[in-house]
């Protein structure tokens, strides 16, 4: 037997209490009526009470409670077989992993509110394939694409700036290694989504985005930070400084949004200007990559197991349904066998 939501058993600790007041409103019950008259009088009084019939309903209530509690925790037993086809898209996730990413014109800085933003969308994908690729001088690999999205959120936390020892920002390296990534698949199924702030130090991105075109593959570009820009924080034997060029004047880093918009309009991708929580993540997946052509990703078969809670919740209501026709009195049968009982007896006295 396995459960849908085995952190609800735990409603049934609630039953002891319960079963504890049912207990101590009958003992209340009975100490106000040995309040009203004796207890040799009661049976006079009240022939017809049975306590057994209240202690009765109070098993049947508290069976109801048990039995609602299993069902609401969902069991599950016997199983069949079944064929699950997977169909999704092929996401290729670039972050850039320079310097510039530090720029905290995005709070708490551009790279930890990027990755922040995938991890948020990695929670809504359903069947998509999802990798990661990092650049910055130059680009590589993180995650291959993958159905295992807990593995993909380890490489992604694992991605910081410095993991990639050549410095500067190499945008056409960052497609040429998506472009090979999707491993010659069809690019109509294939997106890539470049996350950078758009400077570019080593030139030709405009051949890449050619090479995408080429092979179907839509690149969607994100933009982080500002027009205006910032000075590029860092920490150096935990004093902050700002980092300089090597004539020694402050570094400004600056969004890039035109090369950016370029990219995008070459490949037949969207340019989005990343901001809101989840820097328009969400509405590039809903807008944009949702609506591309899915292929099969993925056939195999999976055990399913048959619900049963409709067999205790239907006990339940059946229980609550006749705890209210248990009476407090004898049933009538009892009555009349004592009725002519009396009336025997009243008979021979005559006699």
């Amino acid at each position: 037997m396995t459960w849908n939501r085995p952190d609800l058993l735990w409603l049934l600790v609630l039953l002891a209490p319960a079963a504890l007041l049912f207990r101590s409103a009958l003992r209340r019950r009975r100490a106000a009526l040995e309040q009203f008259a004796e207890s040799r009088l009661l049976a006079a009084i009240a022939p017809d009470r049975d306590e057994r019939r209240l202690r009765w309903r109070a098993v049947m209530i508290l069976a109801a409670l048990t039995l609602i509690a299993v069902a609401l925790a969902g069991p599950k037993w016997g199983f069949h077989w079944e064929e699950i086809r997977r169909e999704g898209i092929d996401i290729l996730i670039a972050l850039d992993t320079s310097r510039s990413m530090l720029t905290q014109d995005v709070k708490p800085n551009r790279i930890d509110r990027a990755k922040l933003a995938i991890l948020d969308l990695v929670k809504e994908l359903q069947g998509d394939r999802v990798g990661l690729i990092a650049f910055a001088g130059t680009a590589f690999v993180q995650c291959p694409l993958t159905l295992d999205y807990a593995a993909f959120s380890e490489s992604l936390r694992a991605t910081n700036v410095g993991i990639i020892p050549k410095g500067g920002t190499a945008l056409a390296q960052a497609v040429d290694v998506g472009i090979e990534a999707f491993e010659g698949r069809q690019g109509k199924h294939a997106a890539l989504v470049l996350m950078t702030d758009g400077e570019d130090h080593e030139g030709g991105i405009d051949d890449a985005a050619k090479k995408a075109t080429e092979a179907g593959i839509k690149v969607y570009t994100v933009g982080i930070g500002t027009p205006a820009g910032e000075l590029i924080g860092v920490e150096n034997e935990g004093q902050k400084s700002y980092l300089k060029d090597r004539s020694g004047q402050v570094v400004k880093s600056r969004l890039d949004e035109e090369t950016l918009r370029n990219i995008a309009t070459s490949t037949g991708g969207a340019y989005l200007y990343a901001e809101g929580p989840d820097l328009g993540l969400d509405k590039l997946y809903e807008d944009y990559i949702s609506k591309m052509e899915k292929r099969e990703l993925k056939t195999a078969m999976e055990r399913r197991y048959e619900e049963r809670y409709q067999w205790p919740l239907a006990i339940a209501l059946i229980l609550l349904a006749a705890e209210p026709l248990v009476g407090e009195r004898r049933g009538t049968r009892v009555r009349l066998r004592r009725l002519f009982s009396r009336r025997r007896t009243s008979g021979q006295q005559a006699a």
